[in-house]
């Protein structure tokens, strides 16, 4: 009986062999190499320039001391620009550098907070007064701002330019901090005010409303919750809309710097 057990396996086993062999399918020829299918690599589209607009440093310019250090020299150097006066009544020293980078970073979005601006807010209410179809920004709220507008037009743009270039590496590590390695924020800056000098001149008093109140609790300070009536005005931007806010007169002083400013660090005019 082991015998034919034996026997029976040897023959499944050749049986196996024998249908291996006759089943497998017929090994392929290797195409010649002459004939081998030549693959083009995919097309790349031409990238954009990392850097559109570079900033240098001035000739014989040493690197600025780290931003924990760099107070004492900010303070110095913009004492030398505005004066004493000045920087003490308008300007944060304070973190000054990374304020002045998230403020350029916000101005083109819906929300600027005052907190972390380079430079006090406005003394003052915002005024309006009455219409005839409700509430327009008061002719007199402009002269809140004369004081900082005449302030900003007496700065030599190419002296202010040249301070921006000596802290630059200040502000592009601020801004790389800020959550944008790798990107270049004299790009941003130029960006920026192109789209601030975008900012629409409305004819007219721009007429403006208080948001309805629900509930008992009245706001402390209502003045900062007007909007403008025209939801066009509305969507802008809070760096346009600060623009408007401050008449349009300050409007295009304050425009007429920024292209001289642009100029200076990008080179050429924006569109209008």
């Amino acid at each position: 009986m082991k015998r034919l057990w034996v026997g029976l396996g040897s023959v499944l086993v050749l049986i196996a062999i024998g249908a291996y062999f006759w089943l497998r399918p017929a090994p392929q020829p290797l195409p010649p190499p002459d004939t081998a299918p030549v693959v083009s690599p995919p097309a790349v589209a031409p990238k954009e320039p990392a850097i559109k607009h570079p900033i240098q440093a001035p000739p014989g310019a040493t690197q600025p001391p780290p931003p924990e250090r760099a107070e004492d020299l900010i303070k110095e150097r913009l004492t030398e620009l505005l004066g004493a006066k000045a920087v003490k009544a308008y300007i944060r020293i304070e973190s000054f550098v990374r304020r002045v980078v998230a403020t350029v970073d916000n101005l083109s979005r819906s929300l600027a907070p005052p907190r972390l601006w380079p430079i006090h807010p406005t003394p003052g209410r915002f005024s309006v007064e009455a219409a005839e179809s409700g509430h327009v920004i008061a002719a007199k709220n402009a002269a809140r701002y004369a004081a900082f507008v005449a302030l900003v037009e007496s700065v030599d743009s190419g002296r202010a330019v040249e301070l921006y270039r000596l802290l630059y590496p200040l502000f592009q590590r601020a801004y790389e901090s800020l959550g944008y390695p790798g990107k270049y924020f004299n790009d941003r800056l130029v960006a920026v005010i192109d789209h601030l000098l975008e900012t629409p001149e409305p004819p007219g008093p721009l007429k403006v409303e208080l948001p309805e109140i629900e509930g008992p609790l009245k706001p402390k300070r209502p003045w900062v919750l007007y909007r403008f009536s025209d939801p066009d005005l509305e969507r802008l931007s809070s760096g346009q809309k600060i623009l408007l806010r401050v008449g349009r007169e300050n409007e295009r002083r304050l425009k007429a710097k920024l292209g001289e400013i642009r100029e200076l660090i990008a080179g050429g005019k924006a569109g209008r």
